[in-house]
C-alpha cells in the first residue's frame, strides 16, 4: 500500500475514483504522517481536478507545479467539513511541530502583512499550510542562521510533459534552467511571480526565493492580493487556488490550515517531521542539494469515465503588485522616550534607545527594520557584544534596541538610529559614562592614627566605599593629608606617602576599590613635626572620610652619670714614680 500510495499522480493518468480510492485508503491510516519533497524538487503530485491544464495557468504563484497528495492530514477526521465535533485537540504530536526558523518567518509575515494591510486578516497558519504542502516546512527547516535553506528547493521542470509548459523567464537564475522554468523555494514560487512579489523580509539587501522570512512574505502578500478578506471563506479559497489551481491542492491546504489552528509547537531547526520510507531518498534529508531528473512522460491510458464535478472557481489573477517593505511607507523616525542615556563606568544603561516610526499620516508602521549603532570613541556595547544591532518595529510603530552597557571609558559617545534599506535622516541619543561613585566613606579600624616623629604609623589603614548601602568596587579614591576639617588645603609638612623614587607626596590619587568596595592605604610616614595631623580620602559620588594622626616627639633619652677616675680620690697614697 505503501509503495502505491508514494507513485505520482499525473496528469491525464488519474481517475476521481483512483483519487477517491487514494483518499480513503489514507484516512484508513494511522496517525498523521507527511511526505517529503524528491531529490528533484519540492513538490509532489500534479494537482487534481478540473483546474488542471497543460496551459500555463493565471494567477499561480507556483505555477500549478506538482504536490503531494498524500500529505496527511488527508489520513486524519481533521480535514475540511469534518464536524468540529470530530476535529482532535491537538496537544503537542510531531506533526504539530514547525521548526523555528520557518515559524517565526510565518508570524513575522502575519505581523508585517497585519501592520499593513489588517483587513486582509492573514493568519500565519495559512502560510504554514501551503509551507507544508509546497516543501514539507522548508526540508523539515533545513535552513541556516539567515533562514536561507541550506541548499535550493526546486519543482521539476516544467516543459509540457507530464506539467505545465512554461519557458524560462528569469534566464536559469534562480532556477538553474535557461529554457524552462521551475518552483522555487520553500513556497514554491516560479520566477516570473517572484519577479513581481519578490520580497526582502529579513533585510539583507536580496530578494531571495530560497529564503524563508523573504518567501514566506511574499506568500502573505500574494494570498492578501486584490483586497482579498482572508476570513471570508470564499475569499480563503480564492487565494489559495490562485497559488496553485487544483480543488485537491485546495483540500490538502485547508487541511493543514485547520489542523495547525488546533494547536502547534516549536521544534528546532532541521528537526522537521521527515517522511516515511524515503530515507534512502538524499534529497529529502536536510542540506540534500536536490538532483534534478527530467520527468517521465506520461503513459497512454484508455479513457476512463469521469464522474462530473461541479465547475472550479476560476482564481482571480492578481493584478496590484504589493508594497515592497514596511520601510517604504516610513516618512520619519522619532525618538520615542529619553533623548539621553547615562550610566556608570561597568554598568547597564538604564534607558534603551527607543524610536518611532510613522508614516506620511503620522500613524505608526510596523515589521520595520530599524538599525541601531554606536558611534563616537567608547567601549560601550548593546548587550549582545556589538556596537550595531537591528530591531524590528512592533504594531505600535516602536522599535527599541537591546540593553546598552557602559564599559570603563568614561566619556560621551551617540546612539544612531536610522530605517534599513532607506536614507531618512538618522535620529541620535546623546550617552555618557560616568566614572564609579561612592555615596560614603569609611574608616574600617574608625581609631585615631599615632606615631612618632621620623618613624611610620602603625597599619594597615583601610577604608570602605559604599553607594547606597552597597559595596562600590571599582571607585577611584583621592587621598590627600589637609591642613584643617573645615577648609581643606594640602599639607606643605607632617606626615606623607613616598613615592617610587623615594620622595615625599602628599596627595595620592586613581586608587581603586577592590571588589568588596575596600581599599588599603599605602604606608604613612610621620615626618619630623610633631603635631595633629588630617588625611582626607574623597570619591566621586560625594564620599569622604577624615582620619586623624597624631605625631609626637620621641621621649627624650636619660643623661649618663659620669664615673670618676683614680686620681681624682682624695687621701690615697700616691702611685710611685718608676725608675729607670
Amino acid at each position: 500500500m505503501a509503495a502505491h500510495l508514494g507513485r505520482r499522480l499525473r496528469r491525464g493518468a488519474t481517475s476521481g475514483a483512483v483519487v477517491a480510492a487514494a483518499v480513503a485508503a489514507l484516512a484508513a491510516s494511522q496517525g498523521p504522517g507527511t511526505t517529503q519533497p524528491p531529490a528533484d524538487g519540492a513538490s509532489g503530485d500534479l494537482p487534481i481536478g478540473a483546474g488542471d491544464s497543460t496551459a500555463p495557468p493565471d494567477g499561480s504563484a507556483s505555477g500549478d507545479s506538482p504536490y503531494y497528495t498524500e500529505l496527511p492530514p488527508l489520513n486524519t477526521p481533521n480535514k475540511p467539513g469534518a464536524p468540529s465535533s470530530t476535529l482532535p485537540i491537538i496537544t503537542g504530536p510531531a506533526e504539530a511541530g514547525i521548526p523555528a526558523s520557518v515559524l517565526a518567518a510565518y508570524q513575522r509575515a502575519e505581523q508585517s502583512i497585519r501592520s499593513t494591510d489588517p483587513d486582509c486578516n492573514l493568519p500565519w497558519q495559512l502560510l504554514a499550510g501551503i509551507g507544508k504542502v509546497e516543501s514539507g516546512q522548508a526540508r523539515g527547516g533545513a535552513v541556516d542562521a539567515n533562514g536561507t535553506t541550506n541548499s535550493p528547493i526546486l519543482g521539476p521542470v516544467l516543459n509540457g510533459v507530464g506539467f505545465a509548459n512554461i519557458s524560462d523567464t528569469d534566464n536559469g537564475a534562480y532556477d538553474g534552467d535557461s529554457t524552462h522554468d521551475r518552483a522555487v523555494g520553500p513556497m514554491q514560487f516560479i520566477p516570473s511571480t517572484w519577479a513581481t512579489w519578490g520580497q526582502d523580509a529579513n533585510g539583507d539587501g536580496k530578494k531571495d526565493p530560497n529564503n524563508i522570512y523573504d518567501a514566506a512574505q511574499a506568500a502573505g502578500l500574494y494570498l492578501c492580493a486584490n483586497g482579498r478578506n482572508l476570513a471570508v471563506k470564499a475569499d480563503l479559497d480564492q487565494a489559495v487556488l490562485s497559488y496553485n489551481r487544483s480543488r485537491e491542492y485546495l483540500n490538502t491546504v485547508l487541511s493543514w490550515f485547520e489542523y495547525y489552528k488546533r494547536g502547534t509547537h516549536q521544534v528546532p531547526d532541521g528537526t522537521g517531521v521527515l517522511p516515511g520510507n524515503r530515507s534512502d531518498n538524499p534529497g529529502t534529508r536536510p542540506g540534500a542539494r536536490p538532483t534534478p531528473t527530467a520527468p517521465a512522460s506520461p503513459k497512454p491510458t484508455a479513457p476512463k469515465p469521469t464522474p462530473s464535478k461541479p465547475a472550479e472557481p476560476t482564481p482571480t489573477k492578481p493584478t496590484t503588485p504589493p508594497t515592497t517593505d514596511p520601510a517604504a511607507k516610513v516618512v520619519r523616525l522619532t525618538r520615542d522616550g529619553a533623548t539621553s542615556l547615562r550610566a556608570t563606568a561597568g554598568g547597564t544603561f538604564v534607558t534603551r534607545p527607543t524610536v518611532l516610526a510613522v508614516d506620511l499620516a503620522g500613524r505608526p508602521v510596523a515589521g520595520v527594520q530599524v538599525r541601531f549603532r554606536i558611534t563616537g570613541e567608547t567601549d560601550a556595547r548593546f548587550a549582545v557584544g556589538a556596537r550595531e544591532v537591528t530591531a524590528v518595529t512592533g504594531s505600535s510603530g516602536k522599535a527599541v534596541a537591546p540593553s546598552l552597557k557602559a564599559g570603563e571609558l568614561t566619556g560621551g559617545f551617540a546612539v544612531s538610529a536610522t530605517v534599513v534599506g532607506r536614507a531618512l535622516n538618522a535620529v541620535e541619543f546623546t550617552a555618557t559614562v560616568t566614572e564609579r561613585s561612592a555615596d560614603t566613606l569609611t574608616h574600617v579600624d574608625a581609631k585615631e592614627l599615632a606615631a612618632t616623629t621620623g618613624a611610620t604609623v602603625t597599619g594597615p589603614v583601610t577604608v570602605k566605599a559604599t553607594d547606597g548601602g552597597a559595596a562600590a568596587a571599582g571607585v577611584a579614591l583621592t587621598a590627600t593629608f589637609v591642613t584643617s576639617a573645615t577648609d581643606p588645603q594640602p599639607a606643605t609638612d607632617g606626615p606623607y606617602f613616598k613615592a617610587a623614587d623615594g620622595t615625599a607626596v602628599r596627595t595620592l590619587t586613581g586608587l581603586t576599590t577592590r571588589a568588596d568596595g575596600t581599599y588599603e592605604l599605602p604606608e604613612i610616614y610621620a615626618g619630623d613635626k610633631a603635631g595633629t595631623f588630617l588625611l582626607r580620602l574623597t570619591a566621586p559620588g560625594g564620599g569622604t572620610a577624615t582620619i586623624t594622626i597624631k605625631v609626637t616627639a620621641p621621649a627624650p633619652e636619660p643623661t649618663p652619670t659620669p664615673t670618676p677616675s683614680p686620681s681624682s680620690s682624695t687621701g690615697g697614697t700616691p702611685e710611685p714614680t718608676p725608675t729607670s
